[in-house]
């Protein structure tokens, strides 16, 4: 059933899940939402399944016009949405209905916003997956960002008269500075200690030669004992790649899956989210952790996903009239 038409694509728009797995070692990337954390709780506020395709959003927001009654949500970056230009809660689930525009603000923090729809959005599924991965021109619409006049529709059609936002104490807040953790290798021993004491107490800045499939950094060169290249094996989003320039690379969920370069450490799983949220210009240090560690650090963020779950806050929408114009009006109900 079509939802949205696309009146103004914004600067980078695309469908994605949480990725397509198992093809690596064919040579596909897992792609997918670049900020997991987001992308799970925007299908959490419509009651979907938390894989269900989103529109992933990068600091310029798409204009769409309301096809059919429906229900979203918005999370991730502060890109506050407008419905007929008349702003909306972000990290809330509100209704836009048949004739509006849903259009955003320009992003005050952040660099990724994620749009569910109550029944998930329909794409081209490829190997499992829906996740837009442009460089290959496969999932999504037609294997590419949104373009004007594209017609999105929705995977399934549900009836959503329940609405919620996220207990605030949940919602995270981003910054242009942020520490990354890693777990040291798989080739950390190609650097003396010095130098990877250098890496670790440096703060490099996120250059505009970026995307989704890796972030190049600027900052101090890390040289390797003899030589950067070593004989090609696997990388997986988070990898930390040195190449013979010293500047560090950080894959990200659009990256190659095989590489030749030293990789001197990893991005724990759960701050590649806190990466996606970042872009160019913006600054990271690194803090070496254990595996344990990072095991442990996953096991509370999952804990965090239940009780954003277990505390959602029900709201409610009511048109109110006032001297013959309709304001829509929006009021938290008290438990």
């Amino acid at each position: 059933m079509e939802c949205f038409k696309v009146i103004n694509p914004g600067l980078f728009t695309s469908v994605q899940d949480m990725g397509r797995f198992g093809y690596e070692s064919q040579g596909v990337p897992v792609s997918g939402a670049m900020d997991e954390f987001a992308f799970r709780v925007a299908n959490i506020l419509v009651g979907n399944v938390e894989n269900a395709p989103v529109l992933e959003i990068t600091l310029m927001g798409p204009s769409l016009e309301v096809l059919q009654d429906t229900a979203v949500a918005i999370t991730g970056a502060w890109i506050n949405p407008l419905v007929n230009g008349v702003e909306r809660p972000c990290w809330s689930s509100f209704p836009v209905r048949k004739g509006e525009t849903l259009s955003f603000a320009p992003v005050k923090t952040g660099c990724r916003a994620y749009m569910a729809v109550s029944g998930g959005f329909d794409g081209d599924v490829v190997m499992g997956s829906v996740s837009t991965y442009t460089r290959g021109s496969i999932g999504g619409i037609k294997g590419r960002r949104l373009e004007k006049g594209d017609v999105l529709s929705l995977k399934r059609h549900t009836l959503f008269t329940h609405f919620f936002k996220v207990n605030e104490k949940y919602i995270p807040h981003y910054s242009a500075e942020e520490e990354i953790r890693i777990v040291p290798g798989p080739q950390h021993d190609y650097f003396s200690r010095e130098v990877i004491e250098l890496f670790l107490n440096s703060t490099y800045t996120i250059t505009k030669d970026s995307d989704r499939m890796g972030y190049r950094l600027d900052g101090p060169a890390i040289k390797a004992k003899e030589k950067h290249d070593i004989i090609t094996d696997g990388i997986m989003p988070g990898a930390v790649q040195i190449p013979g320039n010293g500047k560090p690379i950080i894959m990200l969920k659009d990256a190659q899956t095989t590489g030749g370069y030293a990789k001197i450490a990893t991005v724990i799983s759960i701050d590649l989210s806190k990466l996606a949220q970042l872009k160019p210009g913006d600054r990271i240090k690194f803090r070496a952790i254990s595996v344990e560690e990072a095991h442990q650090l996953l096991k509370e963020k999952e804990e965090v996903l239940n009780k954003i779950k277990e505390t959602l806050v029900p709201s409610r929408y009511f048109d109110v009239t006032v001297n013959g114009r309709v304001f829509n009006v929006n009021i938290d109900i008290l438990k």
